[in-house]
């Protein structure tokens, strides 16, 4: 037989066994989702791993409360250092013709802390903007809006973190160009936050006290400045979260 006809065999198993394990993990998670609604322990809900990318049949199925347990999941894995192993060029080949995210995340330019990877997303998985201080503006919002209402997710995530350098700026008082009317953005929050011990930018229980305070209030701001994802939250559609992610520890708390 020629060399060539070979080569041609070889390739064709090799995409059938590439297909029938997705076929596998689709069937798996959909079984494993039904598992975790139920609250058996050691389940998760449906993420993008290895060749599998999240469908629109998948994510139009999600809640936006299994959004949320499918990330927090994540969150857990990754705290356990039992992350899946994403083939991450075989989920660009599944997406390149349409994409299905289930989140919009709003998350803070800090390099530590990069929303994919502690809540153990691959790609296709969630939308994503960062910004210091996880602020929102009117760009910010129109994503949001094009995420949930064009694109079909079903999750606004905002998401802070501990010992956040914007958060201790405004504190501050810091003052640097365009960073300066970014960090007013925070300073509300400041004046907003109840705490009895130092009110200073030294003092980190303080700092993470403003951070958890602009999550919630990003959060009142989207909610106000949006018609678009209000609606949507009301009718029950979609979810707008809050969390703050420590630093020590790799937890994402979602709040309350």
């Amino acid at each position: 037989m020629p060399r060539s006809f070979f080569i041609q065999e070889i390739s064709m198993a090799h995409s059938e066994q590439q297909n029938t394990s997705r076929r596998s993990l689709l069937k798996r998670t959909a079984g494993l989702s039904a598992l975790a609604m139920t609250g058996i322990a050691g389940f998760s809900l449906p993420a993008v791993s290895f060749a599998a990318a999240l469908s629109k049949e998948q994510r139009d199925n999600m809640t936006p409360d299994e959004v949320i347990a499918s990330l927090k999941a994540g969150n857990q894995r990754f705290r356990a250092g039992k992350m899946l192993q994403h083939d991450y060029l075989a989920q660009k080949r599944a997406s390149q013709k349409g994409q299905y995210p289930s989140a919009v995340i709003l998350s803070c330019i800090d390099s530590r802390a990069p929303a994919e990877i502690l809540l153990d997303a691959g790609i296709g998985e969630t939308f994503n903007s960062r910004v210091a201080g996880n602020v929102e503006n009117d760009d910010i919002l129109g994503s949001m809006e094009f995420a949930c209402a064009l694109a079909g997710a079903k999750l606004v995530l905002v998401m802070g973190h501990t010992s956040c350098g914007a958060v201790k700026g405004a504190i501050a008082n810091a003052e640097l160009g365009n960073l300066t009317g970014l960090l007013n953005k925070i300073k509300p929050a400041i004046a907003a936050t109840r705490y009895d011990g130092e009110r200073s930018a030294s003092n980190y229980d303080f700092v993470d006290a403003v951070a958890r305070t602009n999550v919630q209030m990003t959060l009142q701001d989207i909610r106000r400045r949006s018609s678009v994802l209000n609606k949507l939250e009301q009718e029950g559609k979609i979810k707008i979260v809050g969390a703050l992610y420590h630093l020590v520890g790799g937890k994402v708390e979602f709040l309350a």
